[in-house]
């Protein structure tokens, strides 16, 4: 791991040296224009926080607890697909570094290793984030390998019922390299349903999309608590708790489903006010810096998911290059919180922002 590796800006820039063209397409790249992804970034870069002197910070923590479990920071790994693009140990590498620094890994449908073997490396809690699958069956017997490796719990992915636009991608040529797929995942079945003739997206992709009743049918097909990732409507998160979640992740994919939709930070504020702390809210996207944390939960998240640095850390420094760059995401979030005198993680609200033209950042909630 290069030595001067000492911010998440850092482990982007080497693996940007580093990777193949198309791994790096795959893995930086956005939908369309990448309008969104920038955005994502330029969220947080438009607020100021306000820092308050002279508090008292006796005691002061960031640890938090999600569904009974006790964190020692709000930050989780996200889900992210085919970590042996970067590292030839994969997501079990991840899920070792993740137990190195406390934290919550979330582990893709689309792991390039599967989810007994991921479960049997952590040492550290896990979650499963689930894509309904074709066929129901499909689906529940993913849960039921979830739950029987002794996951956490599940979050169902809602904004991709297909793949984004991704030129990036489509110019560097990428391929999954012989030996790299989504191991946990059944043979994909052939679509009996009719196909609208002539449409490159209509034409069966969409055939068994979830639905609202798929999310319903799911809560109530586990004890485990199940969030919804991929939600960005007021209105849609109220349906998903009437549908029976435990949690709500504000996210638009990182930019790489549909672009020109809004950064994750401008509607947070905006879905937390609806779910009215009924529910936890996460979100991901941009997420760089432990002031990022500090701004987002300033405007309702109750931690956040990191997707892209995790592996730009793997594939610059493996084990060690991720538990490295979540604990400096670690200790910039304490940093923050001392340096804004927040002592704990529900003193932190948005009385502590104030947007770039002077102006209150958001009204409080």
């Amino acid at each position: 791991m290069p030595s001067d590796t000492v911010s998440l800006a850092d482990y982007e820039r080497h693996f940007a040296r580093m990777a193949d063209a198309g791994v790096r397409a795959y893995v930086d790249g956005a939908a369309a224009d990448g309008f969104t992804q920038r955005n994502n970034r330029a969220a947080f870069d438009n607020l100021y926080l306000l820092p308050r002197v002279l508090t008292d910070l006796t005691g002061a923590t960031a640890a938090t607890t999600l569904f009974g479990m006790a964190l020692d920071y709000p930050i989780l790994i996200a889900p992210t697909a085919y970590h042996k693009l970067v590292h030839p140990e994969g997501e079990v590498a991840t899920a070792v570094a993740a137990a190195l620094a406390r934290t919550v890994m979330t582990v893709s449908t689309q792991a390039s290793v599967s989810l007994e073997d991921i479960a049997a490396a952590a040492h550290a809690p896990l979650w499963f984030q689930l894509y309904a699958q074709p066929r129901w069956d499909d689906t529940l017997t993913l849960v039921r390998r979830a739950e029987a490796a002794g996951y956490k719990a599940l979050l169902l992915t809602v904004d991709a019922p297909l793949s984004g636009i991704r030129n990036m991608e489509q110019r560097a040529g990428f391929r999954l390299p012989e030996g790299i797929r989504a191991v946990n995942l059944p043979d994909a079945p052939a679509s009996v349903r009719p196909v609208h003739p002539g449409s490159p997206v209509f034409q069966g992709m969409l055939n068994d999309a979830p639905c609202w009743s798929t999310l319903e049918r799911l809560c109530g097909a586990t004890s485990l608590p199940v969030l919804v990732k991929g939600i960005l409507m007021p209105e849609d998160a109220e349906l998903a708790i009437g549908a029976g979640c435990a949690g709500i992740v504000v996210s638009n994919h990182g930019g790489r489903v549909l672009d020109t939709v809004p950064p994750a930070m401008a509607v947070l504020p905006l879905v937390a006010a609806r779910v009215a702390g009924r529910v936890p809210v996460l979100v991901d996207g941009g997420i760089r810096r432990g002031t990022d944390i500090v701004m987002a939960i300033a405007l309702g998240a109750a931690a956040v998911l990191i997707g892209r640095p995790v592996l730009h850390a793997l594939a610059v420094g493996g084990v060690e290059g991720v538990a490295h760059m979540l604990t400096v995401l670690q200790t910039e979030l304490e940093a923050a919180m001392a340096l804004t005198g927040r002592a704990r993680l529900k003193d932190i609200d948005p009385t502590i922002l104030m947007a770039r033209n002077g102006g209150c950042a958001y009204a409080p909630r």
